[in-house]
């Protein structure tokens, strides 16, 4: 049976992330990156896909399952009938080669163990030579090579394509496994003693839980979140994905599944407002970095993501092999919105830069002049139409959310040379595209028989992004038009509570057929909309709703279904996390956290 979305757990060493089941089985890792083909893939498809189960013989889902203090180590227990066991996993962060570690402890009396690994590379597709060497097992096919072993040494076979391991564990016994990946052609990396592995990952994320300097309330869903974050972190470049994930679908059964293993240029400012409003500033300044170099070269040539690392070239396919979530096909990898034009993107970098500033991190003398190059292209395509933030597949439109955006490059831009006035540039050149974008939108975004903003030019339909005009400063909180929207938005894009992110009715607007459930960062954003206008209640009613939706681990997936009461979309979602962390911080009063 397809366990749901929310029974999964976040394990990762910063730079990929496995999926671990209630049912103690890995059902998702793509090595040696997050961006990488999956070696266990029976997320989208079924355990003949690729998959690692370590559970009592016999048994379905744990008894209840955590992470251990404020880390990425989980720890699942199982109570049996003839005793506890306790199982924990990690992926400790590498020097070289990426580890999957799983300790198995008995705690009480006498429990029989099965583990049952079915290492599948390239997405599920190759079955790999499995042989024995050394007291351990090492599959190999083409680039790809994965090395097993047990400490002690328990009994294992190979059986039915799949390697498997029968033990048994009293109180205080201890089994630990270890998988570990290496190119095929290079020699097997060095063996890392689990034990010491778990206490190093323990008191890694013991040091930078401490770092963090929000002490209000909600603390503990924020450094959760954060945490979260932090995993899903491309250590080496500082680049963020959007999730570990993809494909899994915001319908089930329907074809609204894409790839969010990558960097997506729109989470920057949040991004950067959260990590520095918690007191991680060297996490902020590696992101701001990422940005810098992901965007350097021709504005023209701007993308809205990029990989882990910058790359720029994500080509999207078809995985025909996999049946998709729960029967959700297609299962795509890379992502082809890539290649779409969304002028907001330029508004969210500069507004990040505008930020990053405003906070104090050193600005990179390149950085200006990179600000600058980005305005010169947008003050000449503001006026042109667009994909929008949330990359439609149906025609360019001019879309409120990538005017208001325009708007927000060109503010910053004055509001820094007034901050500065030895930096080059115009300001008043700045200061009437400002007023040249605010006019327009005013008058042809603006529905006033119904007192709110719409989703695009001479467009009835609404759109989730309006909310943001009071954030982002366009208009002030207290404006009627402003109250007219977050009331219209809540009105009609309202689902069980929560926020749609825009009406799925109008497939020219979206361009695919089906629909999608209440989406999470939305529903922040209304929460944040009712606080800055003046009604907190019914902003902590809303977030405290938020917080229940969290699975038992504290994870939060890209959108959620009120009806069926399931978490639906790439999970973890950075962007639902990132949300998460804004609310808090603004309930709290406290945008600095200290």
């Amino acid at each position: 049976m397809t366990q749901r979305i929310e029974d999964y757990a976040l394990i990762g060493d910063l730079q990929t992330a496995a999926l671990v089941g209630k049912d103690g089985s890995i059902d998702w890792l793509c090595l040696p990156r997050f961006d990488s083909a999956a070696c266990f893939a029976a997320l989208l498809g079924d355990e003949n896909n690729g998959h690692w189960r370590i559970a009592p013989k016999g048994a379905g889902v744990c008894t209840r399952r955590g992470y251990v203090g404020d880390s990425l180590v989980l720890e699942s227990l199982w109570e049996t009938r003839t005793g506890t066991v306790r199982v924990l996993d990690f992926m400790p962060q590498r020097d070289v080669a990426p580890d999957v570690m799983r300790i198995v402890e008995g705690v009480s009396g006498r429990v029989e163990m099965s583990s049952v690994l079915r290492l599948r590379f390239d997405y599920g597709s190759i079955v790999p030579w499995v042989r024995r060497t050394d007291g351990r097992r090492v599959a190999i096919a083409g680039p790809d090579s994965v090395w097993l072993r047990s400490e002690p040494e328990v009994k294992t076979w190979g059986q039915q394509n799949a390697t498997c391991s029968s033990f048994t564990v009293e109180p205080g016994e201890k089994v630990a496994f270890v998988l570990t990946w290496h190119p095929s052609h290079e020699p097997r990396p060095e063996l890392l003693d689990p034990y010491e592995a778990l206490e190093h990952s323990l008191a890694d994320w013991k040091e930078w839980a401490g770092r963090c300097r929000y002490e209000g309330p909600y603390r503990e869903a924020v450094l959760r979140s954060l945490i979260t974050l932090k995993a899903l972190t491309y250590a080496p470049t500082g680049g963020i994905v959007a999730a570990p994930t993809t494909s899994l679908p915001e319908e089930i059964g329907g074809v609204r599944n894409w790839d969010y293993r990558y960097c997506w240029l729109r989470d920057s400012t949040l991004t950067l407002n959260a990590l520095l409003a918690a007191g991680y500033t060297d996490e902020a300044r590696a992101w701001r970095d990422w940005l810098l170099r992901a965007v350097a070269g021709d504005p023209a040539d701007l993308q809205i993501m990029y990989g882990p690392a910058g790359e720029r070239r994500l080509p999207e396919t078809v995985l025909p092999w996999l049946r998709g979530y729960a029967g959700s096909a297609p299962v795509r990898i890379g992502n082809a919105a890539v290649n779409q034009l969304q002028l907001d993107v330029y508004g969210e970098v500069i507004d990040s830069m505008y930020q990053a500033r405003e906070a104090g991190l050193m600005s990179e003398t390149h950085a200006w002049s990179l600000q600058l190059s980005l305005l010169g292209f947008l003050e000449s395509t503001w006026r042109e139409p667009d994909e929008g933030l949330w990359e439609v597949r149906g025609p360019r439109r001019h879309f409120t959310h990538s005017k208001v955006m325009a708007w927000v490059a060109a503010d910053r831009a004055v509001r820094t040379l007034e901050a500065d006035p030895s930096l080059p540039g115009d300001p008043a050149r700045w200061r009437a595209m400002r007023e040249e974008v605010h006019r327009e939108v005013c008058a042809k975004a603006y529905d006033p028989d119904r007192n709110t903003f719409t989703q695009f030019y001479g467009s009835r339909e609404l759109d989730a992004a309006t909310l943001l005009i009071p954030r982002v400063g366009f208009l002030p909180p207290d404006d009627p038009r402003v109250v007219g929207t977050i009331d219209a938005v809540r009105e009609e894009l309202g689902h069980g509570g929560l926020v749609r992110r825009y009406s799925t009715e109008s497939l020219p607007v979206d361009g695919l057929p089906g629909q999608e459930g209440a989406f999470l960062a939305c529903t922040f954003w209304l929460a944040d909309a009712l606080l800055i206008t003046g009604r907190a209640d019914e902003a902590r009613e809303l977030f405290a709703r938020l917080l229940a939706l969290r699975n038992d681990v504290g994870l939060l997936a890209e959108e959620y279904e009120p009806v069926t009461g399931r978490q639906l979309g790439n999970f973890p979602q950075a962007f639902s996390h990132i949300g998460l962390v804004g609310t808090a911080l603004a309930l709290a009063g406290d945008e600095t956290a200290g």
